[in-house]
This record gives C-alpha cells, structure tokens and sequence, in this order.
C-alpha cells in the first residue's frame, strides 16, 4: 500500500521524483526505491513525505483505497476523512460510524445539527461546537 500511495500521491501533487526527493532530502534514485517497494523510508523520512504530500503518516502508509468502506477514493488530504457508507433507515435515521465519533468525540445524547445547501449536500455539527463557533464571531 505505502509504495502506490507514494505514487499517486506524488502525481497527484504534480511532482517528479526529483522534486518530491529534494523536498525530503534523499536522492530521486532513493525515492525510486520507496515507490518500487525496493527499500522503505525511516519514521522520520515518512513524517517528511507525509507533510509534503499533505497526508497523515497512518494514510501514507495504510490506506487501502481497495478497502470498500474507502468508496475507492485516494488517500485523503490530512484533517479529511472517508468514513465508508451508511444506509438511511426507514424512520430517517443513520448510524455515524464508530472511527467518525471517536475523531469528533460524538457520545449517546449529544445533540447535533443538520445544514444543508442544495447543491453540495448534508453536514453535521455538533451543538456545542457551533455555538462556540458562532460566539467567536461575535
């Protein structure tokens, strides 16, 4: 996974191995290497490609874009997520995904608020964070 993300992150980005290897400090020869699968960076060259690439480490490395609950989207810029589907039950409800409350601490009884616009679709915010968004633009 690490090598073809490496790859079509780095055309995605529209760079050459020169460019993407002189951003890390390693040679384009050593880069080949870390997209043919021949070597591996260390944890540090890793964090260096991550924030070039504008990904997490953990998405760098693990993403499975194969991974049906990834929809078989790209790895995702970092802070972005891809959280799978859910189906909408008969009285309108759906179940937010467990990898999804953890990230935006969402807990049984918080209360959340459903925007929408009619050409991008459905968000959901939690209560108390656009409060306090809304108060800090006061």
């Amino acid at each position: 996974m690490f090598k073809d993300n490496l790859v079509s992150m780095r055309k995605m980005h529209g760079y050459s191995q020169d460019e993407l290897a002189d951003r890390i400090g390693v040679s384009r020869q050593t880069l080949s290497k870390y997209e043919t699968g021949e070597s591996l960076p260390d944890i540090e060259k890793c964090r260096l490609l991550a924030n070039a690439l504008d990904v997490s480490i953990d998405d760098l490395v693990n993403y499975d874009k194969e991974d049906s609950s990834n929809l078989g989207l790209g790895v995702p810029p970092k802070g972005k997520h891809v959280f799978g589907m859910t189906k909408v039950g008969e009285k309108g409800q759906i179940v937010i995904p467990a990898k999804a409350r953890k990230i935006f601490d969402i807990h049984p009884g918080d209360n959340l608020i459903l925007l929408g616009d009619e050409s991008q679709g459905i968000a959901i915010i939690k209560e108390n964070t656009l409060l306090e968004m809304l108060k800090s633009q006061e």
